[in-house]
């Protein structure tokens, strides 16, 4: 029989709007039109994806090839900047007449603004570079928005590499490549790292998994002492939902170890309209999980104040 993490004080909650999403938008995801109408609408942090292009700038798409989610085809990263300019959204399978934008158009969003909205930049580049060309590059272009942005990403390799250009940058740490849960019947892409599930019901490809060796909550215990080590300084863990609210069930709150080691946990991505995200963000709220990615922010909001 497992134990139930003791309630923690409700705080106001933290909103992340996923790809600059808002509730009845109907601008697509990681578009310039999209992130202004979050900061019109008060948006205190607003999630982007970015991949390097072939040279001065960064692309707002969260897959390495254009034709997933543009009016190109090819990788991005052979893209040029200028070639950049001409592409388009497509959404369903056709194209839009919204622009795709740089990472430098979202930095000169945001300064012009003037506000106070923190922008989580998720760095899609999972291969190392050949060279510190890309990362610096990366560094310039955001370093006009000081601590008004934090890096994201499960690469943990480039969390160190950003980590050593940059001393003083907020990185967060997503824990999906090393550990997972999903519900029995799940389809599993079999691309998808981890690609084994181990003796405690997890998705994880490291040999402690393998055998059951201890409790599953001390497993869950081991395994995020691991991830607390893999890049220094890094501010906040972005984990599943699910995995989060099934690590409770195992007697294992990763936001009490998490804040023990003085790390923040965002939970992603729990939408209103879906039950048992509902039922997720509610409980996670209690048992101390600090912030919430959404695609839809404004009644996340106020489903979570509700609970206060």
């Amino acid at each position: 029989m497992t134990q139930s993490s003791p309630l923690q004080p409700i705080r106001p909650p933290i909103i992340v709007h996923h790809m600059a999403a808002l509730d009845g938008q109907t601008y697509p995801p990681n578009s310039l039109e999209a992130i202004r109408a979050s900061l019109d609408s008060g948006a205190a942090f607003i999630e982007i994806d970015v991949t390097a292009l072939a040279d001065s700038d960064y692309l707002l798409v969260h897959d390495p090839v254009l034709e997933s989610e543009t009016s190109g085809s090819g990788e991005v990263g052979a893209c040029s900047s200028a070639d950049a300019r001409t592409l388009c959204f497509r959404v369903g399978g056709v194209t839009t007449d919204y622009h795709v934008p740089l990472l430098s158009d979202v930095v000169a969003l945001l300064l012009e603004q003037a506000g106070t909205a923190r922008l989580q930049i998720d760095f899609k580049n999972m291969i190392p570079f050949t060279s510190e060309e890309p990362l610096v590059r990366f560094l310039h272009l955001i370093e006009p928005l000081g601590e008004r942005v934090i890096v994201s990403t499960g690469a943990d390799w480039q969390l160190r590499k950003l980590r050593g250009l940059a001393p003083l940058l907020d990185l967060g740490f997503d824990i999906g490549f090393y550990l997972d849960w999903h519900e029995p019947g799940t389809m599993i892409d079999p691309r998808a790292y981890p690609k084994q599930q181990g003796a405690y019901g997890y998705w994880d490809d490291h040999p402690i998994a393998s055998v059951r060796f201890w409790s599953t909550a001390n497993y869950l215990a081991d395994r995020c002492e691991t991830f607390i080590g893999l890049v220094n300084g890094i501010s906040t863990f972005y984990i599943s939902h699910r995995l989060l609210a099934q690590s409770l069930d195992d007697g294992f709150n990763w936001a009490d170890k998490l804040h023990s080691a003085g790390i923040k946990l965002d939970a992603w991505t729990l939408d209103v309209g879906k039950p048992i995200s509902e039922q997720n963000a509610k409980r996670l709220l209690a048992t101390g999980v600090d912030q919430f990615t959404t695609n839809t922010p404004l009644a996340l909001a106020a489903l979570l104040n509700k609970n206060n």
